[in-house]
This record gives C-alpha cells, structure tokens and sequence, in this order.
C-alpha cells in the first residue's frame, strides 16, 4: 500500500494552497482530483480577485490558479488527476479510482478539500436541455470555448450568478433578464452595477414559473412572489431563451468526511451539511483536517487562506513544526482571513438586510433592489467627487474587502484608510495624471476618469471596457446610464490597452457635459 505523510483530495484553491504549505515543510504530499485539469473552480475565474496584495487582489482566478500549480511543483507535490476518492475509511485509508485500477493508499494526515456542489432548483421543464448550472456555464465559456447558448435568463443574484452574467455577455451571449426570488440582490453591488449598465434588467421577487419547449428550452416564464414565495397571479412575464442559468447556492460535498466518521452537522449559515471542525480545520478525528467550501461557503479567497492554516496544522500534527512555529504562521493568516471576513458581507451578517456603510451613509436601495445606482444616490458616496480636470469617480458603495486603487495611484489620488473595508475617497489637493491604473485596477469595475468639462460643451468619461471586439477611436454610440438606459450620444476618443491594465481596456468616450456623471457604459450603433 502506497503510503504518504499527507493526502489531500481536492485539486482546488484550498487543496493547492494546504498541499504547498504542507510540503514546503518537508512532507511528502500527494493531491488527488476527480477532473482532468487542477485548480478547481479557479481557471473558470476570469474575473479579477477582491482583497487586498496578500489576498492576491486584482489578480485573474486563473492566473492565481497558474500560480499555485507552478508553487506546488516547485516543493515536490505530486498531482495525479483523473483520480476519484470513492472510499476514506479508518486509520486514514483512502481508496482511489485511477482509469480502470482500484488502488489504496495510507495516509499519516487527511486533508479533504471538495469543495462544493451547485444546487439546484425544480419547476416544470427544468429537465430540458438547455437548462444548465452557473458552473456549468462557466466551464463551457472559459475552459473548453463553447458558447452556452444565444439568449440567457439568469436565475439568482448572488456573486456568482452577477459574475456569469458579465461573462455570459463576454461570450457574446445575450442576457434577457436576471431573476431572483430574493427581494434584494444578494452580491456585490459592484457585481450588479456592470450588469446593469449593459442594460440587463433585473427582476427581484420573481422565480421562475415554468420552461417552455418540447425538446429543448424555447422560452422562459417568470412570475413575481410574494413574501411567502408564493406566485402572484397576473404577474407572469415571458422571455423567448435557448438557456436558463442558475445559480442559486452551493452545498459542501462533505461525503467523504461523513464516511471516515466524523461528526457533522446540519448548518444552514455554512450552505447545508459539514464536518465540526475547529477554525483551523481540524475534524472529530485527529489527523483529519478540512479545507475550503467543504467546511463552509465563502470565496475562494478565503478558501485559500483556509487551505493554508490546513497545512500548517497538518506539519505540526507530524511533527514538521514546532507548536510556536505554528501558532506564528497561524496569527498571521488569521489576520488575512478576519480581513477578508468584514465589512457587509461578513459572514455573521449573512441574511441581514444592512442600512448604512461603516460611514453611516444610506445604502442605496435602488442598487439592492434594480441592481444598480439612482442617480439621485450617487452623490452620498465619498468617493463621488467634482474638480476641474480629470479626476477618478469612485461608485463604490458598500463595504466590502478592496483596496488595490489605494495602491494603484502612484500620486496618492485614492486612499482607503487601514480598514480595507472603507469606502474609498478622492484625497484633497491631490493631482490625477490620468494613467489609468486606477480604473484598470478596479476588481469591481467601479471607477471612472471624468473630466467634467472640457470647455467645448463636452465631457470625457473613462470606463473599464472588456468586451470584443474593442470600438475604434473615432466609433459613434450612445451612452447608457447606470440603468442600461440610453442617456446621450457617445462618440470614442481613445481606447488604452497596456500590459498593466491586464486585459481591461480602457474606453474613453466624448459626451454631451451635462451628461459627464450619468454616462457609464457605451454601446455602438
């Protein structure tokens, strides 16, 4: 029987992150992952992180993905892929499906690092082809270059179901509509205000009635709910679709855990049933640890922090650390970790419905209920400002864990403070120099250069652009509003792409001056 001093299942960002941390200590580690590729859910990532340097802030999730498979095999683990755990039983045998052999391995440490599984939901016709999981969506778009379909209803307003929809539309999709029974959009606002400036229209208190179609989706009906979730008759609405996504939440794949005996526990706040384990991620069972969104739902941020602590509990198990050692490297991640755990979308403020910033400001309830800004609320947000020339325009309006625009503006334009939640403000008597770096940076895609006036009746606007094919300086257009809505005529002056902005383009577009704070997306005609 094979045996190592570490087996981890699960070739995601938890997975990675515990086996490099483990094996820089001296472990021999073995990482078995059921798919063909490692990573997990990273190199469908093609957003750029929230966080903060340590966080791997405005870094793509397949780039970091990259990064910690160039890690892990630089200390020596090694990755066998195609490998399904079918078995974790006592003394820590772990039995694994390679092609056609059923082998067995003994490991003196476990950590189980699954991740999670797409929920799903029922309602007539939710077999039909054409049905699919956000992740599925993602999978087909990012890994493989297969558009999921023409025209998509997104059901769900959480991160993910925001963030496939801007890929969808990346793809070259056409999203109809995002959908959600929630009465207030549940991710980040800055998720749901690029969605919405693309003119997408959001439809909260509705679920999905029924799919249309005898082999395949055709269409699409929706109805609002009331606060029981119970459909409101005459309130049905109909969308022609070839695709409906969704996502509507995730649940631990915690099987393996339940198997090896450990104690468990239904918790509806961590996504469904999970492991007891301590923050650390360490089970009922000496030597077996969890990693990741097995142990509970959060961001891969997080389950690479968590991944980490793993790994370093696991060497002192063995003894590879000293306990001193340990309980130092422990402190600083649990630093990084409380970090990206503030803020509105803390974990202990899941299902809250919050009325101010940290700032005491309004929060907008246009943004929680249509999905984006009134105009009429834009200007309460500090980092919102009016000068003479080219400033940065900040809509970032909720506090959430991101500062990487403090550290992108070399002049000390922006500064967010010691608090990474804090909403960013504009710094007095500071002079932008219009590089850029600020809108590229942006994970939230929230920042704009605006020169307000330019002394000819125009303004310019500069926004993050990344869609194909890119405008050409000269390209005629409208400007929509953060609603999506047409607002003004448009026409390109320039367009930017540098190495730096990492592939977001940046799109700066002439418009009528009395338009310079409302004009926040451009469409060509």
């Amino acid at each position: 029987m094979n045996r190592y001093d570490l087996i981890i299942v699960g070739a995601g960002p938890s997975g990675l992150s515990a086996a490099i941390e483990a094996a820089k200590r001296g472990m021999k580690v073995v990482v078995f992952d059921e798919n063909e590729k490692p990573g997990g859910q990273l190199f469908k990532q093609i957003h750029k992180f929230f966080g903060s340097k340590e966080h791997r802030a405005k870094v793509r999730g397949f780039v970091i993905g990259q990064q910690l498979l160039d890690e892990a095999d630089e200390v020596g683990v090694e990755v066998v892929l195609n490998a399904t755990v079918i078995g974790l039983y006592q003394d820590k045998e772990v039995v694994v499906k390679i092609g056609d052999e059923v082998i067995h391995y003994k490991g003196d440490s476990i950590i189980i690092a699954t991740g999670a599984a797409e929920n799903m939901v029922t309602f007539p016709g939710w077999t039909l082809p054409g049905v699919i999981g956000a992740g599925a969506a993602q999978t087909m778009m990012n890994l493989h270059g297969v558009k999921p379909g023409q025209r998509v209803l997104m059901l769900g307003s959480g991160n993910v179901g925001l963030v496939v929809s801007f890929q969808l539309m990346q793809c070259g999709c056409e999203v109809v509509a995002l959908v959600d029974a929630a009465p207030r959009v549940g991710g980040y606002g800055v998720h749901a205000a690029k969605v919405a400036r693309t003119g997408v229209p959001f439809y909260l208190s509705h679920t999905i009635v029924k799919a249309e179609g005898d082999n395949k989706v055709t269409g699409v009906t929706i109805a609002q709910v009331d606060s029981s979730f119970k459909f409101i008759p005459g309130t049905e609405k109909h969308f022609e679709v070839d695709t409906i996504c969704l996502a509507v939440g995730l649940s631990p794949m915690s099987q393996l855990l339940k198997m090896a005996g450990c104690e468990m526990e239904d918790n509806p706040k961590r996504g469904g049933q999970v492991p007891i384990c301590d923050e650390y991620g360490r089970t009922s069972i000496a030597g077996i640890f969890v990693a990741g969104d097995v142990s509970g739902i959060e961001e891969a941020s997080s389950a690479m922090i968590e991944g980490r602590m793993a790994g370093v509990v696991a060497a002192e198990y063995l003894g590879y650390v000293r306990a001193e050692e340990m309980e130092a490297e422990l402190s600083v991640l649990d630093n990084a970790l409380d970090g990206l755990r503030q803020g509105m979308f803390a974990p202990k403020n899941r299902g809250k419905e919050i009325a101010k910033t940290e700032e005491g400001i309004d929060i907008s309830k246009n943004l929680l209920l249509h999905g984006f800004v009134g105009d009429d609320e834009i200007e309460r947000f500090p980092g919102v400002t009016h000068k003479v020339g080219v400033h940065p325009v900040m809509e970032c309006t909720q506090n959430i864990p991101c500062n990487p625009c403090q550290d992108a503006c070399k002049k000390g334009c922006i500064s967010i403070g010691a608090n990474i939640t804090s909403l960013p403000i504009v710094v007095d008597n500071s002079q932008c120099i219009n590089c850029g770096m600020c809108v590229a940076s942006c994970s939230g895609q929230a920042i704009f250069l605006v020169d307000e006036d330019c002394g000819d009746g125009t303004a310019t606007v500069t926004l993050p652009y990344e869609f194909l094919p890119l405008p050409e300086v000269g390209a005629k257009g409208k400007g929509l509003g953060r609603n999506g809505q047409i607002v003004c005529d448009a026409q390109v002056v320039s367009v930017k792409s540098a190495k730096a902005f990492d592939k977001t383009n940046l799109l700066t577009i002439r418009v009528p001056k009395e338009y310079a704070m409302k004009a926040r997306f451009f469409k060509a005609v």
